[in-house]
Formats: structure tokens, C-alpha cells, sequence
């Protein structure tokens, strides 16, 4: 509340004001400001001037109150264009300042040197299995890449870009990370949340949508937030507490016919070639999926030997027996893609 003036009531009490003379005198305006009724102290305002003048008499009263008004009010514009100004120059500033921070990032990637650059190139183009009989044989040492990969890193924006070289599966087929752990089949993924001791299920927030995963502890940031790997079927999936101790999480995978290689995008990845399906299970599935299992397995075996896969296998055979159909045609420069 704003106060243009005021008195104690004993002071005019003791020394009450001289009756007007002829001559000038100055009069105290007192009134209390209620931002809730500004019209009201306006009023009050007016009033106190047509009191103690004839100020309101004069044909140009209102014109000059207006004017008034206008210039108070171009003053209060011309404040906030200014306020605005000089909060555009603060993003103009910050901006600039990322800019030479990405400027000068680039410049250390630039310093490094091109055989190295060439090198780190040709190890994203080979498979994991390639990767690792290099690193075992000493042609390319892991600490090297890791500190090459990691300034590529700064300047991609990735979080993980090379985690497929080195992250196993763990025996469930998922990654055991710091705050949680995850395994999965080709149908479900089993998530594993350690929480304090006594939790119960009010006291969780889990969020489980077809795209999205959020769990956490009520009036906690969330220990998983982010966009799943792969959709899932919200109404197939399910949570609960155990033992007060551990929220246990299952997500139904909408395509069953691929393994996930990480729970939330921007997570770590596991390396999916090591995947192994827990083959007593195989007996569970359906005819159709579990042929369809059993070709994936092999395919996969195939490839880590540096084989043909059963598709590649097929071909050959095509050709083999196109080739014996027609023995007047040439087929030295046949390929099969």
C-alpha cells in the first residue's frame, strides 16, 4: 500500500491548522492507495484539487488531465520497450556465447589428427565382433578409441555414441545400470528398480504409456523418464512393489519379432548379436514364432563365423540350380546381392 502523506491525529490535535488567509497557502493531500480500486484514489485526488483550486474551472482542465495521462503512460511504454531490449540483448549475448563454445569445440576436433579420424571412422563401419578381435590382437587400443569417441561425442550431442562396442548383455539379455536393471524376452521387458526400504505402491509414481516410460518416488525427480526403446502395449503392462524394496516393472513389446537394445532412447546399448534366447523356452512359443526364433538364432550364428545366412543360403541354391538349367548361358560376373 502506497502513502502520499500522512499525519499522526494527535499532531493535528495539538497544533490544528491556521484559519486561511488572504494570502497563499499549501494544503497536505492524505490518502491511502488500494491497487484493487485506483479509480477510487484518482477520485479522491480530483476531489482535493477542486477543493483548494479552481484549477477544474479553466476550459483546458480536462485536456491537461489527459495529457497528463498520456505522458505517464508513453513513460511507462517506453520503460517496458527498454525492459524488453535489454532482455533480448541478455539472449543475444547467450547465444553468442554458445556459438563460440560450439565454434571452439569443432577447433579441437579439428586438432585431431587425421589418421586417427580415419581409423575411428573405420571401426563405426565394422561389427562389434570385428571391433573386439582388434582390440584382443592390440591394433587399436580400447583407452585410444575411448578418448577419440569421446570428443566426437562432445560435438554430436550423443550421450552414447559408441556404447555398442562395449556393452554386453547381461545374463536376461538386458544391461544392469546404476540406478535400475532391465532383462528381456521377445515378447516382455523386466524392469527391476531398487527403492528405500518400506516404500509402498502409494508412495510410487509410474507412468506407462505406449511410447513413454516415467517411475519414480512421489515428491522425488523420476528415477526413469524418457521415450522406450520400441512401443509396448500400455494395457499389457503392469507394476508392482516387492517387498517394499524393489518396484518391478513389465512391459509387453508390440513387435515381438525384435530385441530391444536399450530401455529408454539416449541410454546405454547393448551389443543385440550377443543376445542369447533361453532355448527351453522355445517349446513355449507357437510354431510359426519359434521357426521364426530358430532362423534369427541361426542367421546370427552364421554371421558372427563370417557365413551365409539362411536368405543368402537360398540364393545361392536358386542360382545353383538356375545355373544347371541353363549351362548355355554365362554366368561368371553373377552376383548375389
Amino acid at each position: 500500500m502506497a502513502i502520499i502523506s500522512e499525519f499522526e491525529e494527535d499532531q493535528k490535535e495539538k497544533k490544528p491548522s491556521p484559519p486561511p488567509s488572504s494570502s497563499a497557502t499549501t494544503a497536505t493531500f492524505s490518502a491511502s492507495f488500494d491497487p484493487s480500486n485506483p479509480l477510487g484514489f484518482f477520485e479522491k485526488a480530483v476531489d482535493f484539487v477542486a477543493q483548494q483550486s479552481d484549477f477544474l474551472e479553466k476550459v483546458t482542465a480536462e485536456e491537461e488531465i489527459l495529457s497528463v495521462v498520456r505522458t505517464v503512460k508513453e513513460r511507462k511504454e517506453k520503460k517496458k520497450v527498454k525492459v524488453e531490449k535489454e532482455e533480448e540483448e541478455k539472449e543475444k549475448k547467450k547465444k553468442k556465447v554458445k556459438v563460440e563454445e560450439v565454434v571452439e569445440e569443432r577447433k579441437k576436433v579439428s586438432e585431431v589428427p587425421k589418421k586417427e579420424v580415419k581409423e575411428v571412422k573405420k571401426e563405426e563401419d565394422e561389427s562389434p565382433m570385428e571391433v573386439e578381435k582388434k582390440e584382443n590382437s592390440g591394433a587399436l587400443g580400447r583407452g585410444h578409441l575411448h578418448r577419440v569417441l569421446l570428443l566426437v561425442n562432445a560435438i554430436s550431442g550423443n550421450r552414447f555414441p559408441y556404447t555398442s562396442f562395449w556393452a554386453a548383455p547381461n545374463r536376461g539379455n538386458g544391461l544392469d545400470l546404476e540406478k535400475y536393471s532391465w532383462t528381456q524376452s521377445l515378447q516382455e521387458v523386466n524392469i527391476n528398480i531398487p527403492v528405500p526400504a518400506g516404500t509402498k505402491a502409494r508412495f510410487v509414481v509410474c507412468e506407462i504409456k505406449k511410447n513413454h516410460l516415467k517411475v519414480g518416488i512421489k515428491g522425488q525427480p523420476p528415477i526413469i523418464e524418457g521415450e522406450l526403446f520400441r512401443s509396448v502395449k500400455p494395457d499389457d503392462c503392469y507394476w508392482s512393489v516387492e517387498d517394499q524394496s524393489t518396484i518391478s516393472i513389465l512391459l509387453t513389446k508390440h513387435d515381438q519379432m525384435e530385441w530391444w537394445k536399450s530401455l529408454v532412447k539416449g541410454d546405454p546399448q547393448i551389443d543385440t548379436q550377443k543376445v542369447e534366447p533361453e532355448s527351453s523356452k522355445l517349446a513355449d512359443l507357437d510354431l510359426e514364432t519359434r521357426q521364426t526364433v530358430e532362423k534369427m538364432m541361426f542367421d546370427q550364428r552364421q554371421k558372427n563365423m563370417g557365413l551365409p545366412t539362411s536368405d543368402e543360403m537360398q540364393k545361392q541354391e536358386l542360382l545353383k540350380k538356375f545355373m544347371a538349367e541353363h549351362p548355355e548361358l554365362d554366368f561368371s560376373q553373377a552376383k548375389i546381392s
